[in-house]
């Protein structure tokens, strides 16, 4: 763990002896793709840092449905709102790739922050920025057409996660449904039209932008 304090901005504020008691409190668990990590409802006590791999983060909804809230890369925390909320899970989260999950002890995380200002000060501002991405999200489900949200979607993995304009979607279909709040068939049959009009090359779960001017352009203005 010691390698994340010199090259992670949000610890660089810690002193050696909060450093040594995130050390002496904390948990490695490795996962592999698909499994389980947290499940919506249940208790939580520690705070997750995402060393390596891909987790994605839904809510489980009536009938058996999901919608999947974020995507969230290595070098960043799971459940932030835990801090100053109920500690019970909001949403589920599973491994998307094989992936390795740091547990930090709540109450020793809750400590630090109470010690620490300037970590303090970092952690909220990490909550308001999930704050914003989550209500984003929200309007443009109500708000955006479906072509919109699926370019935001091929656009994110592209910058956020890959920093490629070709790369392979690491959901499925259905999961990939799930995260642009639509039905499979209508995710696929969105694609195939970007594919036919160019805007993007498809071959299995391959994709490649071809015209990223209109992926952005469909992105902005839904």
């Amino acid at each position: 763990m010691n390698e994340i304090f010199t090259t992670i901005p949000i610890f660089a504020s810690l002193t050696n002896e909060q450093i040594e008691s995130i050390n002496n409190n904390l948990n490695i668990v490795s996962y592999k793709k698909g499994d389980i990590i947290f499940k919506q409802n249940t208790p939580c006590s520690h705070i997750m840092f995402i060393k390596s791999g891909l987790v994605k983060v839904f809510k489980e909804c009536r009938n058996n449905r999901f919608i999947i809230t974020e995507i969230i890369k290595a070098n960043n925390f799971i459940g932030f709102y835990l801090v100053f909320g109920e500690n019970f899970f909001q949403f589920s989260g599973s491994a998307i790739e094989p992936t390795e999950i740091y547990f930090i002890d709540l109450n020793v995380f809750k400590n630090i922050i109470l010690q620490n200002g300037e970590f303090a000060s970092y952690i909220i501002k990490i909550i308001s920025a999930n704050t914003i991405q989550i209500t984003n999200k929200l309007i443009n489900i109500t708000q955006k057409q479906l072509p919109g949200r699926i370019a935001e979607i091929i656009l994110f993995f592209s910058k956020e996660i890959y920093n490629s304009d070709k790369f392979e979607f690491p959901l499925t279909r259905q999961e990939l449904a799930e995260l642009a709040a639509t039905t499979k068939e209508s995710f696929i049959r969105t694609l195939s039209e970007f594919k036919n009009d160019k805007i993007i090359d498809l071959d299995g779960r391959t994709v490649e932008i071809k015209s990223m001017e209109i992926i952005n352009i469909l992105t902005k203005l839904g």
